[in-house]
């Protein structure tokens, strides 16, 4: 677990995108299997906005843990 935590700090944007090309492609799995009405266009707008609210999500995790590794570092260092 450390180990991939280790490269996900390291990787910041590859570990995004991958999220957001994941959740792009569960959506329109999702939605392909799902006897729906919409369009493929529309199919793939959808995929591509719960990807963005996901990715939002993800980015604002990582801002979360950014700031508490730089806090947690700094009292560290004080110590």
């Amino acid at each position: 677990m450390e180990a991939l935590q280790s490269w996900v700090s390291e990787h910041k944007l590859t570990s995004i995108g991958t999220v957001w090309a994941s959740a792009v492609g569960a959506s329109l799995a999702y939605n392909s299997r799902a006897k729906s009405p919409l369009k493929p266009s529309l199919r793939l707008i959808h995929a591509r906005m719960h990807a963005q609210a996901l990715t939002l999500a993800v980015l604002s995790g990582a801002a979360a843990y950014h700031y508490y590794e730089k806090r947690v570092g700094k009292k560290g260092e004080t110590a």
